[in-house]
């Protein structure tokens, strides 16, 4: 019987939004395993700091590129080809969290809808296809979703679907990617101590009247584990899924979300 590790030691884990929240969380988590680290965000100078932060630590590259940019996107995947012979994990975290509420009578209300999916959806496959010629046998894809993209809420809807649209791009490349033993996974956060989620809070909690106490009160209140995850918190399913141990998962949905979704 073959025991794999989650040992990362001379393997190469690209990480989009790297510079905060749940990406810098991963980018922390990977360089304590010892990964060769290449860190995207279109926020340079905290991108930089970060960088500094985890030279110490292992090899770690970063690069500002904003994934909206299919140029952009394509001279750093011919770059990273010159420097780099294969990508072992990808992770498609990248992203934005706004509310969009079914009223909203302002006139760039349609333009900052499909503005989410754009961020939310469609640079994740950018990025994914410019970068397939660094993925072969053994490559791990994880695209970040959310407890959102299997439920719903009010006033978020540009940001439920697109998460929606996560899985279902997932499960898609799964297929699409299965036949070269590249496997396609998503990851689905609950609530997350960070700045973009502490944003959400404070709209819903507008939107419903309570205080921002309140709000997060009942929030967690639906979880069977009532506390705010952190990015640590999500680090192990990531890289569990971008290990050889996760060999035979591919086109999965993995909830982590202290038990307020269960399926």
């Amino acid at each position: 019987m073959t025991m794999h590790t989650l040992d990362y030691q001379n393997r190469t884990v690209l990480i989009s939004g790297a510079a905060s929240g749940i990406g810098r969380g991963l980018a922390e988590a990977f360089a304590a395993q010892g990964a060769r680290l290449e860190l995207l965000d279109r926020n340079g100078d905290a991108l930089a700091a970060v960088v500094e932060v985890l030279s110490g630590i292992t090899e770690v590259q970063g690069y500002a590129l904003d994934l909206n940019d299919d140029l952009a996107v394509s001279e750093y995947a011919l770059a990273l080809a010159d420097r780099c012979e294969r990508v072992d994990v990808l992770i498609n975290n990248a992203g934005m969290e706004q509310p969009t509420p079914l009223l909203d009578d302002r006139a760039d209300a349609n333009r900052r809808w499909q503005n989410q999916l754009d961020n939310n959806v469609v640079s994740m496959l950018r990025l994914t296809r410019a970068l397939l010629p660094l993925l072969g046998e053994g490559s791990s894809v994880i695209n970040q979703s959310s407890i959102w993209g299997l439920s719903a809420v009010t006033g978020f809807s540009a940001y439920v679907a697109s998460k929606h649209a996560v899985i279902g791009l997932t499960r898609s490349l799964a297929w699409e990617l299965g036949a070269q033993r590249i496997r396609v996974n998503a990851v689905c956060p609950g609530w997350i101590a960070t700045d973009a989620a502490m944003a959400s809070l404070r709209s819903m909690a507008q939107e419903s009247g309570r205080t921002e106490e309140d709000e997060l009160r009942h929030i967690l209140s639906a979880q069977a584990i009532p506390e705010l995850l952190t990015p640590a918190d999500l680090a192990g399913t990531f890289l569990f899924l971008g290990s050889p141990a996760a060999a035979a998962m591919t086109g999965q949905a993995l909830v982590v979300s202290r038990g307020e979704v269960m399926h």
